[in-house]
């Protein structure tokens, strides 16, 4: 299982780790791949933990349709401008052409319009949150494995509510939701923050974002949480009667975080030996490799016995006649977070070791010692792995007031943190000459004497800027 190294070639290690790590072959389609079992069991047990979380807030799960009429999409402006030029259409099916086109859902703000439109008719049916878990299409020109594709998987959470208040608050709840499961979960450290005007989303008043800090310095946007208003339920006519009889439009919020997550845990987390994963979401937590397992049938009954009393966990007991180096390699490649290895000596001296993926470390344990052991170092292994990862974006992050300053950050794979007071047109100025963007805002400023570094305005915000994927 031979590896590129990290600092010989990024791209190619990346995409060498998800192979070896067998998370995915490419498909047919350009920007389409085949998730293999390791890599959508990822992406289920990160289904699974997040699914709870999100239920614990209210939210019920729903499916939706795939298409939408491109009538429809067409009645918010900035929507449909955001989205036309990934836009998947259908324009005939059989041989008839179709009076109005179909568009494959690439985000589902319409749908659940038309659904909230026939939902609600009173202040009692609010608030409303709908969850969905399903696939979108966009037409990507520069593709990734999980990073970016014209196909990837998520959940979009929908909200109504009766005031613009709860519905802010809501869309600062999940987003807090969001930034305490990648760090408890996925163990990456993020920057948090609003997005600029430039760079929120479509038809949105507030977008809040994380933004995950790649080993190869590019920034990449991890879940978001929208603020949007009353645009879209006035764009599609929902209305419901208030307590004063009266009637009014909805607030709307909505929320999603992608597969990309996969492609987070890997540029993150992954070193020159492959794919490191966090505990909580492994397809195998604990692999148990044998030592002479298969001549040794103390050996092999002694390792199921661990694999038994660890059933609370996910373990498996490799029993293949692979030699003993192939099987940790294979181990070391698929991120398992722990390894334990037993031969015909651990069995006299009544031990095994101990290996933890992420630093490769190795402890004696005694085998009646073994379940503790494991419950202590999975909490060290959390701490490791989220503080090396939080100790790389920490130092890469530099204060800078001027552009020369900002030019070295971006050649350096650095992050700047930036006083700004520039509009959409000074970011995609910023964007052209630099390669880098805002990421998200950490600070508002009120009453300040700070000027911006690109056009000596008046700053309004502290802003991180970054090159991203």
């Amino acid at each position: 299982m031979n590896l590129i190294k990290r600092n010989e070639n990024f791209a190619e290690w990346y995409t060498q780790v998800g192979n070896n790590a067998k998370l995915f072959t490419y498909a047919d389609v350009k920007g389409t791949i085949n998730y293999l079992p390791n890599g959508w069991k990822i992406w289920e047990l990160i289904k699974e933990s997040l699914d709870k979380k999100l239920q614990a807030y209210g939210a019920q799960n729903v499916q939706l349709p795939l298409f939408i009429k491109a009538s429809e999409f067409a009645k918010e402006a900035s929507h449909i401008d955001g989205f036309a030029p990934e836009v998947f259409t259908v324009t005939k099916i059989g041989n008839e052409v179709l009076s109005d086109a179909l568009y494959i859902r690439p985000t589902s703000e319409v749908l659940f319009s038309q659904l909230f439109k026939s939902e609600v008719r009173s202040y009692n049916d609010l608030p409303v949150k709908y969850n969905q878990w399903c696939s979108v299409y966009r037409a990507e020109k520069n593709t990734k494995p999980f990073l970016r594709g014209c196909e990837f998987f998520w959940h979009e959470l929908h909200c109504l509510f009766s005031n613009a208040q709860e519905a802010i608050e809501y869309t600062l709840a999940i987003h807090e939701l969001y930034n305490d499961f990648l760090r408890d979960v996925c163990y990456l450290p993020v920057l948090s923050g609003k997005k600029t005007e430039g760079e929120k989303f479509a038809g949105a008043v507030e977008t809040y974002t994380r933004e995950v800090w790649s080993q190869d310095g590019q920034c990449i946007q991890t879940g978001t949480s929208h603020f949007l208003g009353q645009n879209f339920s006035k764009m599609y006519d929902i209305k419901f009667q208030t307590q004063d009889n009266n009637f009014a439009h909805p607030y709307y919020t909505s929320h999603g975080i992608t597969t990309r997550i996969i492609g987070d845990l890997i540029v993150v987390h992954g070193d020159d030996k492959g794919l490191v994963l966090p505990f909580e979401i492994a397809p195998t937590q604990i692999a148990i490799l044998t030592i002479l397992g298969n001549k040794e049938p103390k050996v092999l009954e002694k390792a199921k016995e661990i694999a038994n009393e660890l059933e609370s966990y996910r373990v498996n007991v490799d029993t293949s006649d692979d030699s003993f180096g192939y099987k940790i390699s294979r181990q070391e490649a698929c991120g398992t977070p722990f390894s334990i290895v037993i031969g015909p000596k651990d069995l006299e001296n009544n031990t095994c070791i101990l290996v933890s993926r992420d630093d490769g470390v190795k402890h004696t344990v005694s085998f009646d010692q073994i379940k503790q052991t494991i419950k202590q170092e999975k909490m060290e292994y959390f701490k490791r792995m989220y503080n090396k990862a939080n100790e790389h974006l920490q130092t890469s992050i530099i204060e800078t007031n001027t552009l020369e300053q900002f030019k070295e950050n971006v050649k350096n794979a650095k992050i700047s943190l930036c006083y700004w007071g520039g509009d959409e047109l000074d970011e995609k100025k910023i964007k052209e000459l630099t390669g880098a963007s805002p990421r998200c805002v950490k600070e508002e400023l009120t009453n300040s004497d700070k000027v911006c570094f690109f056009t000596n305005k008046p700053a309004k915000q502290l802003v991180y800027f970054a090159r991203a994927y």
